[in-house]
């Protein structure tokens, strides 16, 4: 994996001179047309031995190029923020937008490779962990992401012969510490964890480049002209880079399906409705404040039919809560913001804390629904959203919090009632647009959509919940009820992340066992 790389790669000085001025013009033309076209992201991730020269080659891009149009994330140890949420969340919210560039001084792969040398991990759970990040990769790049991965390599006495230099000089020698020394003791450890990983998550739609960090005029050569050729060849293509999917199966050869099965004739007394309702909420109350839940979090996904009654089930929620403790977060049409970014985006950055909830009202399932039944994205980008879903909640499940989704399911009949009902009621009005009458016509072509939905994404870690809502009574008691049931399944879960064998909170990441 690193031997073309120790060959001893050098520029001379006159041709480094010459190359570089061309070289910077056209990386500023290509930054242009990327910032005017709004087109794509570019994703570059430097990663590498220490002192390989990752700090000096990030310099001279901010040199060579527009330095406006350009962001730095470095990462180094996970904040308190940042271990309350999913080891990726970091990197999701850090995302450049379209028409920028993003360099990752440290990156999604920095964490595996330190956790298997230090035998945090074993390889089987490397291995696992490039899986996942291929996934991630393949959905950047499916969503028009152009990523770039560099690892910058030396040998051993390469490496000793950069740090003695660095140190001995004046103006660099801050940058060499004890920890870097002591990293040199485990060369060999990651010569031989990183060459397996960068075999694994090599990949067509993100391949690694391996350089040799020694030759200071090389390395800098070599990376702006493979960035500059990147860009160039993705801003030309008109094509779009998909991977495979599975195609849609469907089958309903009886007719009968999730929705079809349902009794929405089912109800719920007032009187029974109100000591229902008012027993739920204590326990959803209690729950929220035991100190084993300081340690988790809530995500409740709530998806339905136009006027369904999703707003008046979590107001009820929200009723048991602390006011300080949740977030609701209405979903409606992307802004340009989030239209820049991958369609999870605008979810990833509104995940809680431990010891929080968040409530989405309208979640990333409308990829699958909405855009899907509307045409308002290809068909591709619909039937790969069922894995990149399930892999999304699985990363939250993994990392201690818990998904709780609803679908809330009524009749034509009961919804023509409700919206001729919103219509004289002027407090109401505005919960009914024309957009609303002409989702009714694709009544059957949303059945479809659902169905599939809850087929392909109700995991064990993130399950359906179908909720027979002609009756709002009986609706927002079975939607009480079942997150009360689920809270308490995942608190007394002793091989829950967060949890010891013996039930006692350990404060570490933890893997969910099935």
């Amino acid at each position: 994996m690193f031997e073309s790389a120790e060959i001893g790669h050098k520029i001379g000085k006159t041709a480094y001179r010459d190359a570089v001025p061309l070289l910077r013009a056209s990386l500023l033309e290509a930054q242009v047309d990327l910032q005017e076209s709004k087109k794509i992201p570019v994703v570059v991730l430097i990663s590498g031995q220490d002192g390989a020269g990752k700090g000096e080659t990030i310099n001279v891009l901010y040199e060579w190029m527009d330095p406006r149009f350009i962001s730095t994330l470095a990462f180094s140890e996970a904040s308190d923020e940042e271990r309350e949420r999913p080891p990726m969340w970091r990197y999701w919210r850090s995302l450049p937008a379209k028409g920028r560039v993003g360099i990752f001084a440290g990156s999604w792969y920095s964490d595996p490779i330190r956790q298997r040398i230090q035998d945090e991990i074993s390889l089987k759970e490397l291995d696992a962990r490039a899986d996942q990040i291929n996934r991630f990769e393949a959905m950047l790049v499916n969503e028009g992401a152009l990523v770039l991965k560099f690892w910058f390599h030396l040998t051993k006495d390469g490496q000793r012969a950069r740090l003695k230099a660095l140190e001995s000089d004046p103006r660099t020698a801050w940058r060499v510490t004890k920890w870097n020394w002591d990293r040199l003791k485990t060369y060999d450890q990651l010569q031989e964890v990183a060459g397996h990983f960068l075999r694994m998550t090599n990949t067509p739609w993100a391949p690694w480049v391996v350089v040799e960090g020694t030759d200071d005029r090389y390395r800098s050569l070599t990376v702006g002209k493979l960035l500059l050729e990147a860009m160039q060849k993705k801003l030309a293509s008109t094509d779009k880079q998909e991977s495979p999917v599975a195609p849609m199966v469907r089958v309903d050869t009886d007719g009968r399906n999730v929705l079809s099965e349902l009794d929405l004739k089912l109800k719920l007394a007032d009187k029974r409705y109100e000591s229902e309702l008012a027993k739920w909420q204590g326990r959803l109350s209690e729950l929220a404040r035991d100190p084993r839940f300081k340690a988790r979090s809530l995500v409740c996904a709530f998806e339905g039919a136009d006027a369904a009654g999703k707003g008046g089930a979590i107001r009820r929620i929200g009723a048991a809560l602390d006011a300080r403790q949740y977030q609701v977060i209405p979903v409606a049409a992307p802004t340009e913001e989030e239209r820049a970014q991958p369609y999870l985006w605008r979810f990833w950055r509104h995940l809680p804390r431990h010891g929080h909830v968040a409530i989405f009202d309208r979640t990333w399932y409308g990829r699958v629904l909405v855009e899907r039944v509307e045409g308002f994205c290809a068909e591709n980008d619909w039937l790969r959203a069922y894995t990149e879903i399930n892999d999304f909640e699985h990363e939250l499940a993994d990392s201690g919090v818990i998904v709780a989704k609803f679908w809330l399911q009524i009749s034509q009949e009961e919804q023509l009632k409700r919206f001729k009902a919103r219509e004289q009621v002027a407090f109401k009005r505005f919960k009914i647009t024309q957009e609303d009458w002409r989702n009714r016509e694709k009544w059957a072509a949303y059945q479809h959509a659902i169905c599939d939905m809850v087929e392909r994404t109700s995991t064990g870690n993130a399950p359906w919940t179908v909720v027979e809502a002609n009756d709002k009574n009986y609706a927002r008691v079975k939607i009480l009820r079942t997150l009360c049931e689920r809270l308490e399944a995942e608190l007394e879960d002793k091989h829950a992340p967060g949890s010891e064998p013996n039930g006692k909170k350990s404060g570490k990441r933890g893997k969910r066992r099935p």
